[in-house]
């Protein structure tokens, strides 16, 4: 086996992720209506109760970065649904026959979801161009700020892995993540500016990730017209990009090598 097998095998194994998709169909088809769903709801039911200055249209371009980092981050449970999927078929014991390295499953799976998670970002993205949301920089500022959103939902999909092996269905999967990403996305600057939050839950917003990522990705696209400097208080919200990758470098030191030690245990039972 050479050193580059976990590579090598990995992009196969991502080609038999996207493969799956191809011949399942609907699942694409749902995967990328529901942020279409989040957009519109948030942007004509909500948009109308939460005042930005300039009205609905700004707090559209508020909103469009924060839906962006919701849908991300939420897509990264596919990653531990699949999993749990693979153990619980036997396609990950199918997998062991072969003469492949057992790193590549894990490889694979995460990076057939960034695919994922570009095609339902070019979705989003067009969505939020038919509600009025403008890219405001340069496309390079705006390719930064999709990459950015791409390296924190690609590190976020390995904590997402470390449970799919952990559970023993993947419907325990997404009951478990949920538990766990709805208070991030939701105690955050994603869907309302942090001065409506009270004093603790303003805190923890300010440092949570999940604000530095929406924070950054507004700033590449230009959309902070509507965000008061005052609530910039913290280092993390001086320095998004900074934190964000931060955050996903911690989160990849720690939960690879944790995945992949679930990983031989589960299939070593």
């Amino acid at each position: 086996m050479s050193a580059l097998s976990p590579v090598t095998d990995g992009l196969v194994v991502a080609k038999r992720n996207l493969i799956k998709i191809k011949r399942v169909p609907d699942l694409l088809v749902f995967t990328t209506l529901s942020p279409i769903m989040f957009v519109l709801l948030f942007a004509y039911v909500f948009g109308g109760a939460i005042d930005r200055s300039g009205g609905g249209s700004a707090y559209r371009e508020f909103l469009i970065a924060g839906i962006f980092a919701q849908t991300v981050v939420f897509g990264a449970t596919i990653t531990g649904a699949g999993l749990a999927e693979d153990v619980q078929k036997g396609i990950v014991d199918r997998f062991r026959t072969l003469p492949m390295s057992p790193s590549a499953v894990l490889f694979g799976r995460t990076l057939s979801d960034v695919v994922n998670n570009v095609i339902v970002l070019v979705v989003m993205s067009l969505t939020g161009l038919l509600v009025g949301w403008r890219i405001r920089e340069g496309v390079v500022d705006a390719a930064v700020g999709f990459l950015l959103l791409l390296v924190f939902a690609y590190a976020i999909s390995w904590i997402m892995a470390w449970i799919g092996l952990l559970v023993p269905t993947p419907e325990v999967v997404n009951n478990a993540s949920f538990i766990i990403i709805f208070p991030l996305t939701f105690i955050a600057n994603t869907f309302v500016p942090l001065s409506t939050l009270p004093g603790p839950l303003r805190t923890f917003a300010e440092w949570n990730p999940i604000s530095a990522v929406t924070q950054a990705a507004r700033e590449r696209f230009g959309n902070t017209a509507g965000v008061d400097e005052r609530e910039l208080t913290s280092w993390a919200l001086q320095n998004p990009e900074v934190y964000t990758l931060i955050w996903s470098a911690i989160v990849l030191a720690v939960f690879v090598p944790l995945a992949n030690a679930q990983f031989r245990r589960s299939t070593s039972r």
